[in-house]
């Protein structure tokens, strides 16, 4: 089986800053992490690895060439390839430059599955994996927050959504997109003491606007349709807590909470 989990490096929202006149990002000089529904997607590829060591699996991210550290790090915890889409001309390209780029990267590999995240914190309009589906002619499906291992393979994949009031299984076909989010269940695992100076840079290859065949007035500012009008930081809920015993209530409060996320 072969998985290509596409994902983003973002800025840490205490560390970005922004150019005004351009209304974007100046990541260069922003301290990145992995987007953390993109974090899922990866971790559970590294779970059907695990499981079935002849999956492959490769990590694509549109980015500068800062995030080369990021990717060797994925690289040392089981990631086989890590393919870097970085060119000057690519910087400032809205969501519907950035799906085209990517795109135009993915018509050309082999894949049983896109694995992604559905929403980015710099950004969360959910527009790429949406967009590369309609580019690549593929089904796809975001908010996924369950993947069932067991009923995963090469042509099918079964999966819960959630939606404000339910959560839904569906079957869907592959090769297809599948956006996770990151209420998932999957975690990276650490790099061995061994992998953590291993030298990983043979599997990291970079994609230019060459490669690709773009002009600079396809892609980046000048390729993009999209005028940010407003930016502001998203806040995320913080989930509380519950703690019971196993007595009758408790077993009552379980009972009445899994009957109302539909679980029973």
């Amino acid at each position: 089986m072969k998985l290509i989990c596409l994902v983003k490096f973002v800025p840490d929202v205490d560390s970005y800053q922004v150019d005004f006149e351009n209304s974007a990002l100046i990541r260069e000089k922003a301290r990145l992490q992995l987007n953390p529904d993109d974090v899922c997607a990866v971790a559970f590829a590294l779970k059907v690895k695990a499981t079935h060591p002849d999956t492959t699996i490769e990590v694509v991210t549109m980015a500068p060439s800062i995030v080369t550290p990021h990717l060797f790090d994925l690289l040392r915890i089981g990631v086989d390839q890590g393919t870097l889409i970085s060119d000057r001309i690519f910087a400032g390209s809205d969501t519907y430059a950035t799906a085209t780029i990517l795109a135009s990267y993915l018509a050309t590999c082999d894949y049983d599955a896109i694995l992604t995240g559905t929403h980015a914190i710099d950004g969360d309009t959910s527009h790429i994996p949406a967009q590369l589906g309609a580019l690549l002619d593929k089904n796809q499906m975001s908010g996924i927050i369950r993947i069932d291992e067991n009923l995963f393979s090469r042509t099918t994949a079964v999966f819960d959504v959630e939606t404000e009031d339910e959560f839904v299984t569906y079957e869907m076909a592959l090769p297809a997109i599948l956006s996770l989010v990151r209420d998932c269940p999957y975690k990276l695992p650490y790099a061995s003491r061994k992998d953590m100076a291993r030298d990983v840079s043979g599997n990291l290859r970079v994609i230019t606007s060459q490669d690709l065949s773009f002009n600079a007035d396809e892609v980046g500012t000048a390729g993009s349709k999209t005028r940010v009008a407003h930016t502001f930081t998203r806040e995320y809920d913080k989930k509380g807590r519950v703690v019971v015993q196993t007595d009758a209530a408790g077993v009552e409060y379980v009972y009445q909470f899994l009957k109302e996320k539909s679980f029973i």
